[in-house]
């Protein structure tokens, strides 16, 4: 028999939402500056990675970038990141947000390559299956972005699945409607979509309209505002366009608590199509297991909710068809093995008193 807390670590796990450099661990992240020469705001971790909202966290994450300096600190990294993640908590398949334009200086085949190449090693070596999808640098502004989106199409790669997003528009915000035109090139030339919506109190719930009629997204990247807007909430519902929500960052960054009111926890108890990621691991101090062993049993959700956020992300994933529908297969045997060593064990499923 095994405990929920173990159930909960041991269930297989896709990640939608995790951003590349966040995959690194606070001591590679020093050791990769003393190598590389980089200067970093403070050699003590908890010092570095103290941020409690979105902008000195941003700043932090743009800064990571630089303690990555060759292709074989971001093969290794990659392969790192999901060796970690499989021990942390039996990740099976990861789509990573990558940030070419925060490597100034060097080609779009200088940084996806390697990566690339360190995703390919992690899967044939642990089996998890892989995407990346290139994110877009808000702060960077609409042309930069359509720039971007253009040089995705001019230099196809196997495992490159879509757009997405990353950082604040200049001034501060999401400005979802912003990115229409890279957008439209995107989905013109095939790429999925996905859209950073909804995430803190200063957005507006609306601006999910925006990213599933303006942008066209097949999936929405946090959208925690939709409880706040009845109409955006029973769009989603309606459609069931899978949300990566990330737990643990909006503790950081908003100051959400985990229980029954958190919005995450109202996003799944009223249907939405809800899956689970850490988001920026390293700055948000979690991992994929946590993101369910800390989450799930604090909101209030049992062994079939958990089940089912599991199995969403895998059907959620852009991997090609007979890819996807393997894992989830692979995902409801394992569901049914974990029942039954579960069987006859009390289950918590209430936030500790």
């Amino acid at each position: 028999m095994i405990s929920y807390p173990d159930y909960l670590r041991l269930l297989p796990k896709t990640e939608l939402h995790c951003h590349f450099v966040s995959t690194m661990q606070p001591a590679r992240l020093l050791e990769l500056a003393d190598k590389n020469n980089v200067a970093l705001a403070s050699r003590d971790i908890d010092t570095l990675l103290d941020s409690d909202n979105l902008l000195d966290f941003l700043a932090l994450f743009n800064a990571a970038h630089d303690v990555l300096v060759t292709g074989d600190d971001l093969a290794q990294l990659a392969y790192d990141g999901v060796r970690d993640a499989v021990a942390e908590g039996n990740l099976r398949y990861r789509e990573t947000f990558i940030n070419p334009q925060n490597f100034p200086g060097r080609s779009y085949a200088d940084v996806v390559d390697p990566i690339l190449d360190g995703l390919r090693a992690a899967e044939v070596d642990l089996g998890v299956g892989f995407g990346l999808v290139v994110a877009i640098n808000r702060n960077l502004g609409a042309s930069s972005a359509t720039e971007l989106v253009q040089t995705v199409i001019d230099n196809p790669r196997d495992g490159v699945f879509g757009i997405g997003q990353d950082d604040l528009s200049p001034d501060g915000t999401e400005s979802p409607g912003a990115w229409v035109d890279a957008y439209a090139l995107a989905g013109r030339h095939g790429l999925q979509r996905t859209a950073h919506v909804g995430e803190t109190l200063a957005a507006d719930p609306r601006g999910i309209l925006v990213a599933l009629d303006d942008l066209g997204c097949e999936r929405i990247d946090h959208g925690y505002r939709s409880v706040d807007d009845p109409e955006v909430f029973a769009r989603l519902l309606d459609s069931q366009v899978p949300i990566t929500c990330t737990p643990h960052s909006t503790r950081v960054l908003s100051g959400w608590q985990f229980g029954p009111e958190h919005r995450i926890a109202r996003m799944i108890a009223g249907g939405l199509n809800v899956t689970l990621s850490t988001d920026d691991a390293v700055f948000f101090r979690t991992d994929i297991g946590r993101e369910y062993t800390d989450v799930l049993p604090a909101m209030g959700f049992g062994p079939d909710a958990a089940k089912q956020i599991s199995l969403a992300g895998a059907s959620a994933a852009w991997c090609e068809p007979g890819q996807r529908s393997r894992l989830e297969a692979a995902f409801r045997a394992e569901h049914l093995a974990l029942d039954a060593l579960l069987a006859g064990e009390p289950v918590e499923a209430s936030p500790p008193g």
